[in-house]
Order: C-alpha cells, then sequence, then structure tokens
C-alpha cells in the first residue's frame, strides 16, 4: 500500500516536471491584436463583394491578405511553446500581410479619387474611438453596409495602422521573451539538467537512509557481545 502510494507521488511529480518543461501557447483569441486582425478580415470580405469587381484581381489578393493578417497570429501564438523563431516568423508575415492590405485601400483612394482623411483630422479621431468602444468590438461589421467608399477605405486605412502598430510591439515582446528564456533547446538542456541534478538528490538521501538504518541495527548486536 505504502509503495504503491510513493509510487503515485513520483508519478505526479514526473508529471509536474513534465507540465513545466514546454510554456503555455495558444491563447491567441484573448489578444486585442488576433480580434482586430479578425474584424479586418470580416469587413474586407464585405468591402470587395461591394466596392471591387468579383473578376478583378484585387478581390483574392485583399482576401488573401487579411486572412493571411489573422490566421499567422493564431498559427505563431501555437508554435510558441516549441519555437519562438517560428512565432516571430510569422507575427511578422502577419504584419506584412496587413501592411500589403493597408496598400490596396489606400490605392483604391487614390485610384478612384477618394480623399484619404488627416491622421488627425475630427473624423478619424472620432474614428478610433469607435473602434475602441465595445459596440465595435460586439459587433464590428454593424455599419459595413452603410458606408460610402471612402469612409470604409479610410475605417480599415485607421483600423489597419492601429493593429500594425500593435503587432510591431507584439514582435518586440517575442523577442524579449526570447532574450530572456532562450530557445526550446535551451529550455530542454535546463530541464534535462534539473531532473538529473534531482535524481542524483534522491539517490543520496537514499544512501544516507540504508547507512543510517544499518547502523542502528549493528550498534546494540555489538554493545552486546
Amino acid at each position: 500500500m505504502v509503495s504503491s502510494f510513493l509510487y503515485f507521488c513520483d508519478y505526479y511529480q514526473k508529471q509536474e516536471r513534465m507540465e513545466t518543461f514546454l510554456p503555455k501557447a495558444g491563447g491567441y483569441r484573448k489578444l486585442v491584436v488576433y480580434q482586430l486582425a479578425e474584424a479586418i478580415c470580416d469587413l474586407s470580405v464585405i468591402f470587395v463583394k461591394k466596392y471591387i469587381r468579383k473578376t478583378s484581381r484585387t478581390t483574392d489578393q485583399m482576401e488573401q491578405a487579411s486572412r493571411s493578417g489573422k490566421q499567422n497570429i493564431a498559427e505563431g501564438s501555437a508554435a510558441s511553446a516549441t519555437s519562438k523563431e517560428t512565432e516571430i516568423k510569422l507575427t511578422n508575415v502577419a504584419l506584412a500581410s496587413l501592411e500589403e492590405l493597408l496598400l490596396d485601400y489606400e490605392d483604391y483612394l487614390r485610384q478612384h479619387q477618394l480623399k484619404k482623411w488627416e491622421k488627425d483630422s475630427p473624423r478619424v479621431l472620432k474614428m478610433r474611438e469607435y473602434l475602441k468602444s465595445e459596440r465595435f468590438k460586439q459587433a464590428p461589421t454593424e455599419f459595413a453596409l452603410k458606408y460610402d467608399a471612402e469612409e470604409y477605405c479610410n475605417l480599415m486605412v485607421t483600423l489597419i495602422n492601429q493593429t500594425t502598430y500593435m503587432l510591431r510591439r507584439l514582435i518586440e515582446r517575442q523577442q524579449q521573451q526570447f532574450l530572456e528564456n532562450g530557445g526550446i533547446k535551451e529550455r530542454m538542456y535546463r530541464a534535462r539538467l534539473d531532473y538529473r541534478n534531482s535524481q542524483t538528490g534522491q539517490t543520496g538521501q537514499t544512501g544516507q537512509t540504508g547507512q543510517t538504518g544499518q547502523t542502528s541495527q549493528t550498534g546494540p548486536t555489538s554493545q552486546t557481545t
């Protein structure tokens, strides 16, 4: 009974070490930057259906760029447990995809003789507040069908700029985490070293216990003799 109990104690201790071997990954749905990228994707799908010819190559380009921004944030987050390099690389791909999409919206404004609003204009400042609101978070496509082309493009330009700013900050944080914690090979080495040291410590304690027990048994016999 006691041996079974000790076996399970040892088993769960090993499981705890296994669980801490890799950092937690995923959780991207809780990231504000992912939520914004998802909104960009949904809004872009509506935009191309409303304003771009279905046969135009731009339709596919904008949809793919918007989807790539969202998907690569998710994939990078999922890969973070085993490869910081992959996480940083995919986050950079997401950033590049959204930068490409930004150019598409700016091109549309220019090619259709529409105005790109100044970043500090009252309309843009009001738009920024809306994009930060709980209402936008809950229903980002609520007014999508009511915008005219100029409003829609300027909304997307503002939204993409906010998102790419956050992605750059995220990449900086990922780089700092790599400098502080290292990559998977370094974590594997530290985990293996810690495990071996813990095993050596347990062996040493067992040996001391055995020696102590042996002395206590032979001591009285020696005195009797």
